[in-house]
């Protein structure tokens, strides 16, 4: 009989290889039917998620540490600010191909060079998709000098809207004004993190306000978000509570290496 020794670089490659898939595991994906088809949309880690309809693949907020690793390219890329848990451009480069359309505030052109830019309040039209720029700000919760941790006009939140439903990602915020002043959201993905953004009784009271749907807490860090799906009973609302801190490459784990530069789309009309 062979001795074990002789099968151990097979096992060791095994091991690798399991350990490789059970760290790509984004999701559990959400599905939601539209009239022009459903929408799914994948939670990848922290603020970033996918979003599937109709053909298009849509990237929001790649950043470290998620594990990229099986996810293929997309046609358009949405960045919401330029903390580096938004955005990340070895994140971009992975995620793009040729042709590949980057969306952001202009702040983040300014590292994102090829992005268009889209302001707060103004919109655009992308293939079968609307695409809304909302304010995303600071209203209470700043740093020690006074300085909010998201200054008003330096990022962008997105209600996308598809098949006659809109999508809402808040990114870096607290209950704004123009968060608060929402209309017909079918489904709000919430952020709630001390110090950067709000508590989860503070998200809910803004979320009792503009009431979606459906509501998804993300970028909740260390925070409670039973708390929230609480404080939410009785409001109408639906609540899912996904886990979006599972899909983290480890620290030993290298990134692979991006192209040298994020591809410029192949047309600038959007």
């Amino acid at each position: 009989m062979q001795s074990i020794r002789s099968y151990r670089p097979f096992l060791l490659s095994l091991v690798m290889l399991c350990s490789a898939v059970v760290w790509a595991a984004p999701g559990p994906v959400q599905s939601f039917d539209t009239k022009a088809g459903p929408v799914k949309i994948t939670p990848i880690y922290h603020a970033a998620a996918m979003i599937e309809a109709g053909g298009d693949r849509i990237y929001i907020d790649p950043a470290k540490p998620a594990n990229l690793e099986g996810l293929a390219p997309g046609d358009l890329i949405l960045i919401t600010d330029i903390h580096g848990d938004h955005l990340d451009t070895a994140d971009i480069a992975a995620l793009s191909k040729t042709g590949t359309e980057i969306v952001a505030p202009a702040a983040v052109q300014q590292t994102v060079t090829s992005a268009k830019v889209l302001a707060n309040g103004e919109s655009l039209n992308w293939r079968k998709w609307k695409i809304t720029a909302v304010s995303m700000y600071n209203i209470k919760h700043n740093m020690p000098n006074g300085t909010p941790f998201h200054v008003k006009g330096r990022g962008n939140g997105y209600v996308l809207t598809y098949g006659g439903k809109n999508f809402y990602f808040a990114g870096d915020t607290e209950g704004t004004p123009e968060m608060l002043a929402l209309k017909d959201i079918d489904v709000a993905f919430i952020p709630m993190n001390l110090p950067y953004t709000m508590t989860p009784d503070e998200a809910a009271e803004a979320v009792k306000t503009f009431k979606p749907r459906v509501v998804i807490p993300y970028h909740y860090r260390g925070q409670d978000t039973q708390k929230f799906a609480d404080d939410l009973k009785g409001s109408g609302i639906e609540v899912r509570l996904l886990d979006w801190y599972g899909n983290a490459l480890p620290a030993s784990a290298p990134r692979v290496t991006p192209p040298a530069e994020i591809p410029k789309p192949t047309t600038g009309a959007m």
